[in-house]
């Protein structure tokens, strides 16, 4: 186990206990596709992730994975 999994865990539970409490994750079974399809894709990016740690240097994954991120947060801020 990570550092920062560990370190992080406490919030993830917390966060977890109170939105069971308020119904959060209702919408979760109302969208059952979409949270397949979500922790599929989850699973299989973590997996190539993990392929892809051993096949490139981090000299190319760290920038790459800045630019993902980069685009990301540009679509989010311009998503209305």
């Amino acid at each position: 186990m990570s550092l920062s999994l560990l370190v992080s865990l406490p919030t993830m539970l917390v966060a977890f206990a109170r939105y069971s409490r308020d119904g959060s994750f209702a919408v979760l079974g109302a969208n059952v596709r979409f949270t397949v399809v979500m922790a599929a894709g989850s699973v299989a990016g973590a997996v190539l992730g993990g392929l892809l740690l051993g096949a490139f240097p981090e000299v190319v994954l760290i920038p790459a994975l800045a630019v993902i991120l980069l685009v990301s947060a540009v679509k989010l801020a311009r998503h209305a």
